[in-house]
């Protein structure tokens, strides 16, 4: 019911405020006009990827069923090995544990002053490095202006290619999301399907 009634909305928003705005921005020739329409046409592209999330999110659940009742199946198979187990090995587990964890806390001391030496050899190293960069990086920062002309320059083409790649690709999402309504459509029908033949 979120659904249909999210998709019904979301046409409602596209063949009235949209259309609106965007014939408000054509009139008008203002910018903060044509940034409130493509901030209406960002908005309802963001409502269309939650109504597909949502569509998603149902099929989740739709499968949700048969994975549960297949864990069960295994988490009951693995009870059964694992009890069969334990009464069959107890015996030699005591004696292999307490050999285990003796080994296992030696090396682990081991490992902690080794690691303490690196360290501190390691810091010793990094500050001396860091001390220099730092300093020669605050020289030469101290010569320089505050932004660059080149910086601005290509700021702004970068901020127009990404405007540009963004829409393109808010298209494309668009139509692949159409595209996995159907699938979405056709995998529960087939999953039903097969949940009935199993019934059989």
């Amino acid at each position: 019911m979120y659904i249909i009634a999210g998709k019904m909305k979301l046409e409602e928003f596209r063949s009235t405020q949209l259309a609106a705005a965007i014939e408000k921005a054509r009139k008008s020739g203002l910018p903060e006009d044509a940034q409130a329409a493509s901030d209406y046409a960002n908005m309802i592209n963001r409502f269309e990827k939650k109504l597909y999330d949502l569509e998603v999110t149902r099929m989740v659940s739709v499968q949700m069923a048969p994975q549960m009742r297949l864990l069960q199946n295994n988490d009951t198979l693995l009870v059964e090995k694992i009890q069969t187990s334990i009464v069959n090995t107890s015996p030699l587990w005591k004696s292999q544990m307490v050999m285990a964890l003796g080994l296992y806390n030696s090396q682990q001391a081991m490992q902690a002053q080794h690691e303490v030496t690196e360290m501190t050899n390691a810091l010793l190293k990094k500050n001396a490095q860091m001390l220099k960069t730092g300093s020669v990086e605050i020289a030469k920062e101290s010569e320089r202006g505050v932004v660059d002309i080149e910086t601005l320059t290509e700021t702004n083409r970068m901020l127009i290619d990404t405007l540009e790649e963004v829409q393109q690709i808010q298209r494309d999402g668009s139509a692949k999301r159409h595209a996995a309504e159907a699938e979405l459509g056709r995998i529960e029908g087939e999953l039903k399907q097969k949940l009935l033949d199993l019934r059989r």
